[in-house]
């Protein structure tokens, strides 16, 4: 299977699931992961810790606001801003959370507000309160009241961390990715502990540059080592530069936090899939499915590393969970493709098959499965039904996709039908082993050194002849002797024999010597051949009865 597309098709299910966390850290660190560029990580923290750390509710309830804010839920954002208003009036970041609510629909107004919020004694000269509203404008969309507010908050205290981060967060919206990462470096100077600076520019370069990105959270955990986000920063960079063990390590440490939800364990699950560890990637999953049963990405996967692992009960176990007892999952190719794959190893074919089917159905650009949909029928001796699937396969191809082993392999099964295929009255077979031969007569051309496109022709020229009356096959049976005889290699002697059996059988009473020159070189290679023994006994008897 290929890693890549399978990264590609199923990263949206993780992405779009996210859940509540497993387990949640030691007080207090709500504010200090939002502060780090965190926020839904920080969410279900700072919720806890409304209620348990009366002293921060304000700035926790802020948090808040801002993170449902982004969230497009204004409602709820209003409700916590409120909130922290009611906890600390004289606190006025919730009233600039309110205020930011009112830029969109009334800018006059909200402009307002903020000053008036800046008259207050305790807010003249407070960085927090003008980066506060630079954010609160930023936001919204609002870039250049945003860089008005970062120029008066860098008045008031030119070598400030927040400031530069600031002005990165706003040269970032503007899709300056550079000179972001100039001011990120600038934050990252002033205090090279600002973990957010180096979690800003590590994103902004991720995509662009991700050895830089790497670089710079490398930096941050040299400084601060238990800050073990950090990795799953990394890892997010290494799962999408495809380096899937290495994410899966990170992924691994970052669990160790405490602040694994959902979402992490999924791609860390999914990770070790990619990376070829399916029994570590199971292990995971069935941890997942403790706490989150219903899940269907950990079902996905459950079925997924099953088959991999040769485990077809299990995989159709987990199958049927994840098609029929999960939440709203979105199925993909792939879904129905491991599907199918476990009632294959089981070999199911019959229930097989339906499920590639549908699979192909649902992307139609991967014509491979019509290779293994034609591959299962034949096995099955359902030759007509094979003959389809490796049609709609081969006419999927590019031109120069349509390489002699695809012509080959249709003309065998063309051979099949006109051969094996005991339900087809005479003339459907005689027209199957025509278009096989068509079929094995394309290898040839396209093959002119090589044996087995004549090899196939005479076989299938022999079943349209089958008493050799016409000597259909003699043609191509003499030239397949001819590329072989030139190889000399006894891995070929089954070919010669068969081939020297049918020239020997085609010249009998015709040209007796003729006839006998092939079963003696039958018996050179097979010494015990009883065939080609009796056949020479036979000539033998014929010339004694002439004389």
């Amino acid at each position: 299977m290929n890693r890549n597309l399978l990264f590609s098709v199923i990263l949206f299910s993780i992405s779009t699931f996210s859940g509540s966390a497993f387990s949640a850290p030691s007080e207090g660190q709500g504010i200090a992961y939002y502060r780090a560029g965190f926020p839904m990580v920080a969410k279900p923290l700072l919720i806890a810790e409304i209620e348990s750390n009366a002293a921060s509710r304000a700035e926790t309830c802020f948090n808040l606001g801002n993170i449902y804010f982004s969230d497009n839920k204004s409602d709820s954002a209003a409700y916590y801003f409120n909130k922290g208003l009611a906890a600390d009036p004289a606190n006025s970041l919730n009233s600039i959370g309110l205020t930011m609510l009112k830029i969109k629909s009334d800018p006059t107004t909200a402009e307002t507000e903020f000053k008036n919020i800046l008259k207050l004694k305790q807010n003249k000269k407070n960085l927090d309160i003008y980066i506060a509203i630079g954010n609160a404008y930023l936001f919204n969309g609002s870039l250049d009241n945003a860089v008005a507010y970062q120029e008066k908050a860098k008045e008031i205290k030119t070598k400030d961390a927040e400031v530069y981060v600031l002005l990165g967060d706003i040269e970032f919206a503007k899709k300056n990715v550079g000179e972001a990462c100039k001011n990120y470096e600038q934050a990252i100077y002033f205090d090279d502990k600002c973990k957010e600076a180096y979690i800003k520019y590590a994103r902004a370069y991720r995509i662009v540059n991700p050895n830089l990105a790497i670089e710079k959270l490398n930096a941050l955990k040299v400084k601060e080592p238990a800050f073990l986000l950090v990795d799953r920063e990394l890892a997010d960079i290494y799962y999408a530069t495809n380096d899937f063990k290495k994410a899966a390590e990170l992924y691994g440490n970052y669990l160790q936090s405490g602040n694994s939800n959902v979402q992490d364990l999924t791609k860390y699950a999914f990770t070790l899939f990619l990376g070829g560890d399916f029994a570590k990637s199971l292990e995971v999953t069935d941890l997942g499915l403790v706490k989150a049963v219903r899940n269907p990405v950990f079902n996905r996967l459950a079925m997924y590393n099953n088959v991999e692992l040769k485990k077809p009960d299990d995989a159709l176990k987990a199958a049927d969970l994840f098609f029929n007892q999960t939440d709203k999952p979105e199925f993909t190719f792939l879904d129905y493709r491991y599907f199918g794959q476990a009632y294959r190893d089981k070999n199911q074919l019959d229930l097989a098959i339906p499920q590639y089917e549908k699979a192909v159905q649902l992307d139609s650009t991967k014509v491979d499965l019509w290779k293994d949909i034609s591959d299962m029928c034949s096995k099955k001796g359902n030759y007509t039904r094979s003959v389809v699937a490796y049609t709609n396969y081969m006419n999927a191809l590019k031109v120069e996709d349509k390489t002699s082993d695809v012509f080959m392999q249709l003309g065998k099964i063309y051979y099949g039908l006109g051969t094996a295929d005991t339900t087809l009255k005479a003339d459907a077979k005689k027209i199957a082993l025509v278009n096989a031969d068509s079929l094995f007569g394309e290898v040839a051309a396209k093959e002119p050194t090589n044996y087995r496109g004549n090899f196939w022709r005479a076989r299938t020229n022999s079943a349209l002849d089958p008493e050799t009356l016409k000597g259909l096959a003699k043609p191509y049976y003499e030239q397949t002797v001819t590329f072989i005889e030139a190889k000399a290699d006894p891995k070929y002697n089954s070919i010669l024999i068969e081939s020297y059996s049918y020239l020997g059988y085609y010249f009998l009473d015709k040209d007796n010597n003729g006839s006998l020159v092939y079963w003696n070189k039958i018996l050179a290679l097979d010494p015990a051949n009883a065939k080609a023994k009796q056949a020479i006994e036979v000539i033998a008897k014929a010339a004694k009865g002439k004389k």
